[in-house]
């Protein structure tokens, strides 16, 4: 016991010691303002406080205030809560940057922050009304600035998935603090996190990277829920900050409606007969408790919620944040045309911009650009529909509004109900039609119940209850169950096209493509028979096949033919992708062209030992895993761990991020296709539980047993075990062995072929392709290597010493080929858009090729 306590003091102390920077400025933080009388219940007094704080007037003559003022705080709760800030941020980051650094990233920091905010004001005198005036009276106190800066710069060194989660969720607050509650204190903070995040790359001793980061699909998706969440708080924040001057901080009036209502001002509406309404709406508005600002609050509320959907990449919740947006850019338009286009509608956010418009914005560019904020998030998430894609189980939205309806049903007839018992707690006492009238009012947010003067408002306890309580038990009823379909698995739903392929291919015979039919972005042909199917996808006017005809041997050349016919009769033309030499051979007999795209690697598994020379590699990998401790795990994405399933995500991540360029989709597979319980995950873990690698193996079908497997996702961790590929490849293929398999598929590498012996002589036939295409696919395949590197993959994949067979593009007509390259980039990169396109271009021409 003694020993374990000596440990658990080292391991403190240490801890302690690698953090004597952070804790040696609490300590003076704490004796500064205790020597200056700081710590009183006002912070420092009115001439110390002028000499130490920064405002937008220290340049020149307080420049000092600069590094001054993270040596002080406003007040008692200040104090203390800056030091908790300092503390959780400080420690951690300074035990990845070490003592010199992080006080290096610190005082930088406070610095630039102060002096880069100072300058955009200068900038932005002009452009946003006079938002810059009204913080001029602001000031700076504490160390925020100096730790969070401090912090991102520490995010340097973190894995690349973690890095940009914590860098988006930390600018995504400051952000939101600085456009919402536009204190000059929020835009230091701001300013020293974008100084940080670009001094910590440079503390290691590398060069920042700015530009575009490429993500997965998953990430892409937690970009989109985190940016609908952001717009969604943001309003919130400036609704409960009593004086909030950021540039959006109008929004709060459609958003949300929270607006105090002054007693005296209440009184004075109420003492004029002729204000009568508005002292109703003043009324409702001051009675509005919880319950009140709940509603006032539901439209942020529906948004964060399914930003939890986007998150997860539900097709509901996009459709739902869709529809939000569009109806809150139309009451923008409507609030943004009742202020300037016409007379004024008695709405609480025209109102609200009415008031801001009369109080000092005389640019009415400085309120249209804000309020337009829900039509700009509309296109953002238009334009991103296709991460968006993920269906939930069969039946789920019939059995969500089984519930739903009869819930506002039940809801609505306790409110008449009640409402009747408890009509004297009313102003006016209200009768039957006055309630029913109501009804749809309780479960609309309040700012669009104020936009019609109610007819009754409550006055006693139980009608406020009742009055504000229908709309929130029914919202955070609904709110719990649509959350629940979120967390239902999604990949258990298929259609029916997509079961019967699947079901064909259990039952049938089928290559090592065939699984891939059953992602997501197929359409299906099924033959007359019913034996055989095809997968499809239509791309600039090509039905574009991922591989050949599935079903029996016999039908293929058959079901070759009829397909053909039925995309012509669609006015389509035809292409097969990925097919193996047989179909060709078929295909030039009939007329058409075709051309090498790919070159299957195939592992036989029946006479597989890893002996001899030629596998002194693969050996070498499977002996030093075994010194290192490093054991292969079998699995799948659903079944494992949800702290293996976050190491995929990061592993992936980092890939994709390396490589600064979208995930290829179509033949090759994702996260997305990962998470399916027929495919079998490989791990590399070691004895701390840290996974180094991650492959996936696609099962291969014969008459309804599996005789093979084909490997799909390959990533490994970039500080993890250099060998953790070879590792599992090979765990893989012996345990697969034992298993009773046949082969292993290792897949082919896109534009990649094996180099053919010089003496083996080409034939030339009337089918050949031209040898313009051929030199056509060697030159993309080269330009492309720097950045997706199929060549390297083939020639990774030749250490296992497989049997290579080819993979053939089928086309009718040399004419289409222009279309048909077209769609091919489409169904590989179906998420490339300019940027992208661009820097892929950027990236090609400025790597040499290799």
């Amino acid at each position: 016991m003694s020993g374990s306590k000596a440990r658990f003091r080292r391991s403190w102390l240490g801890r302690l010691r690698s953090a004597s920077f952070t804790l040696g400025f609490v300590v003076v933080f704490w004796a500064v303002g205790l020597v200056s009388l700081a710590l009183g219940a006002f912070g420092p007094n009115g001439v110390l406080r002028l000499d130490v704080a920064a405002t937008t007037h220290t340049f020149p003559e307080h420049w000092w205030t600069m590094a001054s003022s993270a040596l002080w705080a406003r007040d008692p709760v200040s104090y203390i809560l800056e030091t908790v800030v300092v503390l959780l941020l400080g420690i951690p980051a300074e035990r990845r940057l070490g003592h010199r650094a992080f006080a290096l990233a610190a005082v930088a920091s406070q610095l630039l922050g102060v002096v880069i905010s100072l300058g955009f004001l200068v900038v932005a005198s002009g452009l946003l009304g006079n938002w810059t005036e009204e913080i001029g009276n602001h000031l700076f106190l504490g160390p925020s600035a100096f730790v969070i800066g401090a912090a991102m710069a520490g995010t340097a060194s973190m894995a690349t998935l973690w890095r940009r989660r914590i860098r988006l969720a930390g600018f995504a607050l400051l952000i939101i603090l600085a456009l919402y509650s536009g204190a000059f204190a929020d835009l230091v903070r701001l300013a020293a996190a974008a100084a940080g995040t670009i001094l910590g790359p440079v503390l290691q001793g590398r060069r920042p990277r700015i530009g575009r980061l490429a993500s997965t699909r998953h990430e892409g998706r937690v970009l989109i829920a985190l940016l609908i969440a952001a717009s969604a708080i943001g309003p919130v924040v400036a609704g409960l900050i009593p004086h909030a001057v950021g540039p959006l901080s109008i929004l709060r009036f459609l958003f949300t409606n929270i607006q105090p209502v002054d007693p005296q001002s209440l009184q004075n509406l109420c003492s004029d007969p002729a204000q009568a309404k508005d002292c109703a709406v003043a009324q409702l508005q001051l009675r509005a408790g919880a319950g009140g600002i709940f509603m006032a609050i539901l439209p942020s509320f529906l948004l964060v919620l399914m930003a939890d959907g986007l998150r997860r990449g539900r097709r509901f919740a996009w459709a739902g944040a869709l529809l939000i947006q569009l109806g809150l850019s139309v009451l923008a338009i409507i609030a943004i045309g009742n202020v300037f286009l016409s007379a004024p509608t008695e709405t609480g956010a025209s109102e609200g911009i009415a008031a801001i418009e009369g109080s000092g914005y005389p640019n009415p560019l400085a309120l249209a650009l804000p309020l337009l904020l829900p039509l700009v998030l509309s296109t953002v998430l238009l334009g991103s529909r296709r991460l968006f894609q993920v269906p939930a189980p069969a039946g789920t939205y019939k059995r969500l509004a089984a519930r739903i309806l009869p819930t506002a049903a039940v809801l609505s007839v306790v409110y008449v109900g009640v409402g009747l018992l408890v009509a004297q707690d009313f102003t006016p006492a209200p009768g039957l039609a006055n309630l029913l009238a109501d009804v749809p009012d309780r479960f609309l947010p309040l700012g669009y119940v104020l936009d019609v003067p109610p007819a009754f408002f409550p006055q006693g306890a139980d009608a406020v209850l009742l009055y504000e309580g229908v709309g929130v038990v029914f919202w955070a009823l609904a709110g719990a169950v649509i959350y629940r379909t979120f967390l239902r698995q999604a990949h258990t739903r298929l259609d029916s096209s997509a079961e019967r392929a699947k079901a064909l291919i259990m039952a049938g015979e089928g290559s090592s493509l065939s699984w891939m039919t059953t992602w997501p972005g197929n359409m299906y042909w099924f033959s007359p028979s019913g034996r055989s199917f095809v997968a499809y996808r239509v791309r600039t006017g090509i039905a574009l096949t991922l591989g050949p005809p599935v079903g029996p041997e016999s039908e293929v050349a058959t079901a070759f033919t009829e397909f053909a016919r039925f995309c012509r009769t669609n006015g389509w033309t035809p292409c097969f992708y990925s097919v193996p030499q047989e179909l060709r051979d078929h295909a030039d007999s009939a007329g058409w062209s075709s051309a090498q795209v790919a070159q299957e690697t195939v592992l036989p598994l029946h006479s597989l030992t890893f002996k001899g020379k030629k596998f002194q590699d693969i050996r070498t990998a499977l002996n030093n895993a075994a010194k290192e401790g490093i054991r292969y795990e079998w699995t799948s994405f659903a079944a494992a761990h949800f702290s293996v399933q976050v190491q995929i995500e990061e592993i992936s991540e980092e890939w994709v991020a390396d490589r600064n360029m979208p995930e290829m989709g179509f033949t090759l597979g994702s996260l997305d296709e990962l998470d399916d319980p027929e495919v079998r995950c490989l791990l590399a873990v070691d004895r701390h539980r840290t996974v180094h690698a991650v492959t996936s193996w696609l099962p291969i079908y014969r008459n309804g047993h599996i005789v093979g497997w084909t490997l799909d996702f390959m990533r490994r961790r970039s500080t993890g075990f250099r060998s953790s590929i070879e590792f599992l490849i090979a765990s893989a293929a012996l345990s697969l062995k034992d298993e009773g398999c046949e082969f292993l598929s290792l897949s082919g590498a896109p534009l990649a072929r094996a180099e053919e012996p010089a003496d083996v002589a080409q034939p030339r036939t009337p089918s050949r392709p031209p040898r313009s295409v051929d030199r056509l696919l060697d030159w993309l395949g080269a330009t492309l290597e720097p950045v997706y590197g199929f060549r390297s993959l083939l020639a990774f994949k030749a250490k296992f010493q497989p049997t290579y067979e080819p993979l053939y593009m089928l086309y009718p007509d040399a004419a289409s080929l222009p279309a048909v390259g077209t769609a091919v980039a489409r169904a590989y990169l179906p998420t490339l858009n300019l940027g992208a396109g661009l820097a892929l271009a950027g990236r090609i021409f400025r790597k040499p090729k290799r």
